[in-house]
C-alpha cells in the first residue's frame, strides 16, 4: 500500500498537466464523480461537517485498526475536494491520519483557487478527519 506521502505525490502530478484552473476543476469534478453514493442512513446531523457551506456528510469507520472515510456532497466542486482528502487519508491508521502533512492542498494550488467560504470547507473536512482520528485513537488505545 503506497504512504501517504506517495498518495500525495500522484495527486500534484495529476494536477500539473494542467495549467489552466477550468481544466483543474473539470478534474476536481471528474474525481468527485468517482467517489460513489453515500449510503442515505449516513446521510445524518451527525455526519454533516461543521463550516461548509454546501453540505457535505463524512462517514468514518473503524475496521482492524484503520479508518476507513466515505463522504458525499451536493456540491460538484466540494465532492472532488473531499474524494481527494479520502483517496489521501482513507485506510490509515488514526497515528498516520493525525501526523499527516497534507501538502497537496498547498501544491495543487488548491487553496488559493477557491472562493474563501470552500476554502475554510476544506479546513473544516480536514479537521473533521483529523478530530475522527483523535476519537479512534483514544478510544482504541484509552
Amino acid at each position: 500500500m503506497k504512504t501517504i506521502n506517495e498518495v500525495q505525490d500522484e495527486i500534484i502530478e495529476e494536477f500539473s498537466i494542467f495549467d489552466d484552473w477550468m481544466d483543474k476543476y473539470a478534474l476536481l469534478i471528474e474525481l468527485g464523480n468517482s467517489l460513489g453514493k453515500l449510503d442515505d442512513k449516513y446521510k445524518n446531523e451527525t455526519n454533516l461537517i461543521e463550516g461548509c457551506q454546501s453540505r457535505v456528510w463524512l462517514q468514518a469507520d473503524f475496521v482492524d485498526g484503520r479508518i476507513v472515510f466515505k463522504a458525499e456532497s451536493d456540491a460538484v466542486i466540494v465532492k472532488g475536494i473531499i474524494a481527494l482528502l479520502i483517496r489521501v487519508l482513507s485506510d490509515r491508521t488514526p497515528d498516520e491520519i493525525i501526523d499527516a502533512d497534507l501538502y497537496f492542498i498547498d501544491k495543487i494550488g488548491l487553496k488559493e483557487n477557491l472562493s474563501p467560504t470552500r476554502s475554510n470547507g476544506l479546513l473544516s473536512m480536514v479537521k473533521q478527519i483529523k478530530f475522527y482520528a483523535m476519537a479512534y485513537k483514544a478510544k482504541n488505545n484509552g
